[in-house]
């Protein structure tokens, strides 16, 4: 253990560094806010993702480790894996079990494909290099049913909202591919492409490895009773791994996304902010407005939010388009990028220390913006073409 440790002289220059920037960033916030209503927006935006945000993350957790602990039991992983390797190893290089993942985060949100990542069956299909790329594939896919329903249900005024809802989930399969693309090629340099996350039995070939799986004792209601309880386990403890990082992370984003409460002043209450991320997105608009075709500058508040929450992105979508702010080719865009970001800046954190890869967490986070940004762009040119066609 020795041996790991890294030393540095008690006091050296990073010290004053940190500190410079430290008192910059939040001197900033407070001089902007007001101090005492800082601490106060910083303590109740924790509190409330907490209790809002974590805990409803950890109940898709647990219940998708129970879909997952049965899915492992049964066979129906090793079944998709057979299946669908020959599309998943062209279009991301993973196994063909990946798809499970694809689909429980779908229907839920990001955090799901942790259960699964948790799961020995699940885990045996893939390389080291290959499983911290589940948190981009994960978040990519991240409350796709929730945001497509709900641009599905916004009141047209007219315009066929559900091509461009089409067009945009296209477009976060584009941006998944991009992210996980990018992601492998940090991981390759830091686990190879030979070691594999369980490695054979010895004296047991990969592919006799892969040809068979591991089931608990017992009876048939027995198996399937103990797999929903262990897999629901492995929830609860994903759902502990990721408070920190959604507490700390989303609260940063929130304060630096939304701006201050009702009539502008500030008053300490949850989820207020200083607007920043808005801000720079409007004076970078001649940059943005080409590649993602918005119909106006304001539209790039609902990606910038979606850094943070795709919940609170979504929902300021009805607006804009009762206002004749956005049309159907932004909702193509908005789709798309609300799907792959979904949050990931207050997610990523947890989800790789869950993943016990945490010094990655930069990297994935770099690759899923470069992914989250092809995403809004594929969308936006796909959209073009399908309106000339059609």
């Amino acid at each position: 253990m020795e041996e790991n440790r890294i030393y540095k002289k008690a006091v050296s220059k990073e010290a004053f560094i940190f500190l410079f920037f430290f008192l910059i960033i939040f001197g900033s916030l407070g001089w902007k806010m007001g101090a005492a209503n800082m601490l106060q927006t910083m303590m109740n935006t924790a509190y409330k993702l907490l209790l809002e945000t974590v805990f409803n993350i950890m109940a898709i957790a647990v219940m998708a480790g129970a879909l997952s602990g049965v899915l492992s039991e049964f066979g129906v992983i090793a079944l998709l894996n057979k299946l669908l390797s020959p599309l998943m190893k062209p279009l991301y290089n993973l196994p063909g079990a990946a798809t499970v993942g694809i689909m429980t985060t779908y229907l839920s949100d990001n955090p799901a494909i942790l259960s699964l990542a948790e799961d020995k069956n699940f885990r045996r299909y893939f390389r080291k290099y290959q499983l911290p790329a589940l948190t981009n594939l994960g978040t990519a896919y991240g409350m796709g049913l929730i945001v497509t329903t709900f641009m599905l249900g916004i009141s047209s005024g007219g315009e066929n909202f559900g091509i461009a809802v089409l067009v945009g989930n296209l477009g976060a399969v584009v941006g998944s591919i991009v992210s996980v693309r990018i992601m492998m090629f940090f991981t390759k340099k830091e686990f190879g492409t030979q070691e594999w996350c369980i490695p054979p039995e010895k004296g047991v070939s990969v592919e006799d490895a892969l040809n068979r799986r591991e089931i608990r004792k017992g009876s048939i209601g027995g198996r399937l009773l103990e797999a929903c309880l262990d897999g629901g386990k492995s929830g609860v403890d994903v759902g502990m791994a990721i408070i920190p990082g959604v507490l700390v992370i989303c609260t940063l984003v929130m304060m630096l996304t939304n701006g201050p409460g009702e009539g502008g002043a500030y008053t300490g209450a949850a989820y207020e902010g200083v607007a920043l991320l808005p801000w720079i997105g409007d004076k970078l608009n001649f940059i943005l407005e080409p590649l993602f075709g918005f119909s106006s500058s304001s539209a790039i508040a609902v990606p910038v939010t979606a850094l943070g929450a795709a919940g609170a992105a979504i929902g300021l979508v009805p607006d804009m388009v009762s206002e004749g702010l956005a049309h159907a080719n932004d909702i193509a865009v908005f789709t798309a990028m609300c799907m792959c970001w979904s949050g990931y800046l207050s997610t990523h954190v947890g989800m790789m220390t869950a993943l016990k890869v945490p010094h990655l967490t930069g990297k994935a986070i770099i690759s899923h913006t470069i992914g989250g940004a092809c995403a809004g762009i594929a969308a936006n040119f796909l959209f073009q073409f399908f309106t000339l066609i059609l």
